[in-house]
């Protein structure tokens, strides 16, 4: 799998670093430095930590906007931008909610992957969602980066389908067109566990083809062993924060002891 190819494990763990809240967002604290050197904190302690790779997310971009501010967008390229120098992971980008401005950032800043809902329609506390999954992937083409992976989410957090359909028959319906990399399975929302039997449905679905799939939300010290026996490898963002708290900074400790119990995890494929 093209997993192991670019982050040169098994079953890899992609970190989220989750960026505060931007200009033009409620919660911006009136300082990009700031903004920054948190970045900076947690990058490092994720990296020192162990993790295979880092996924930049405006997660704290609240509430998220069906089409982001272009200030928000600068934001993130500047921070990934000044952060470059220290990556020494494989790293991937996610506007919230904003497929084609995901992959427009990509483009701007070499991330080697995508992660957005690329496919579907959906209803929740942010209105109606319509997503495009010709147009992301002409645009991948048009912006000359075919070798970007786009992982796409099955099931968002927080939203459901306008139409419900059995999740296997999404994620047939996802994969008929071969342009899905990855299919990252989601729970309620951030942080929240996915159901085991819906994590196992997609998988059985996406393993013959060759497709990873993600335990995209809410795996953790107590069930990673359980999670990945039915995926091939782990976004995670909550359960590295200090008391495992979804807005607070990494806590390297936490990052180390997980990370022991996914080496053992290794050794025993």
């Amino acid at each position: 799998m093209w997993t192991e190819e670019l982050f040169g494990v098994k079953k890899p763990i992609i970190a989220l670093l989750h960026l505060d809240a931007l200009p033009g967002d409620p919660g911006y604290c009136g300082s990009m430095e700031q903004v920054l050197d948190h970045a900076r904190a947690d990058l490092t302690a994720l990296q020192d930590g162990g993790v295979d790779g880092i996924l930049f997310a405006n997660e704290f971009s609240l509430p998220y906007q069906p089409v982001a501010d272009i200030a928000v967008i600068s934001a993130m390229a500047y921070i990934i931008g000044s952060l470059k120098p220290l990556l020494r992971l494989p790293f991937g980008v996610n506007v919230v909610k904003n497929p084609i401005a995901t992959i427009d950032l990509a483009a701007a800043t070499g991330a080697g992957f995508a992660r957005s809902c690329f496919s579907g329609a959906y209803m929740g506390e942010y209105g109606l969602y319509t997503s495009n999954s010709g147009e992301a992937v002409r645009h991948r083409k048009a912006l000359g980066i075919p070798g970007l992976k786009l992982l796409y989410k099955v099931n968002p957090e927080a939203d459901t389908y306008l139409v419900q359909r059995d999740i296997q028959t999404v994620t047939r319906s996802i994969l008929f067109g071969g342009f899905a990399d990855g299919l990252c399975v989601s729970g309620a929302a951030a942080g929240s566990e996915p159901d085991d039997v819906l994590l196992e449905k997609v998988w059985q679905v996406a393993r013959p083809r060759g497709v990873p799939v993600f335990c995209n939300t809410g795996c953790r010290h107590e069930n990673v062993r359980d999670k990945l026996q039915r995926c091939d490898a782990v976004c995670m963002g909550t359960a590295f924060k200090k008391d495992g708290v979804f807005d607070g900074r990494v806590d390297r400790a936490r990052v180390e002891s997980f990370m022991d119990i996914v080496r053992d995890i290794r050794a025993g494929l």
